[in-house]
């Protein structure tokens, strides 16, 4: 359990979609939270990421940072820190990197264990993969 990210809200920043996902008030369990589609050539959707964070009454960030295989950052992360960088500075709540490295992997193998087909939900793939990046995080004792 790691209290200290109650009600944070976990960012899955993809190409295409963003996927969410918010604790529960005592930081025990992480649950999706829906997600958004981006629209190709457009700016970062800011404002929609921090209304979903409002909705949710979330109290801080957790941002996936999306390295390579080596665990190297890379251009596309340099633009998701900027992203969240900007995020906090809107909001004035703290903020968090965390490799995101295999979340979606996971989140694709735990949805066809469960026998269920991926076709046509990825953004359902996408907020788990939020999912399971925040609950990563809560299960690390501060």
């Amino acid at each position: 359990m790691n209290a200290a990210l109650a009600r944070y809200l976990a960012v899955d920043y993809g190409r295409k979609r963003v996927g969410f996902a918010i604790a529960d008030p005592i930081g025990m369990i992480a649950s999706p939270a829906g997600f958004i589609t981006l629209r190709e050539g457009k700016r970062p959707p800011i404002t929609k990421i921090i209304a979903r964070a409002e909705e949710l009454g979330a109290q801080g960030f957790i941002f996936g940072l999306p390295l390579d295989g080596e665990g190297l950052e890379t251009d596309w992360t340099a633009e998701v820190r900027a992203l969240g960088v900007e995020i906090a500075k809107r909001t004035g709540l703290p903020i968090r990197f965390l490799d995101e490295r295999f979340t979606t992997a996971a989140a694709l193998r735990t949805i066809k264990e469960m026998g269920e087909s991926t076709r046509g939900r990825k953004g359902d793939v996408d907020a788990l993969a939020a999912t399971i990046l925040l609950q990563q995080a809560l299960n690390v004792q501060d």
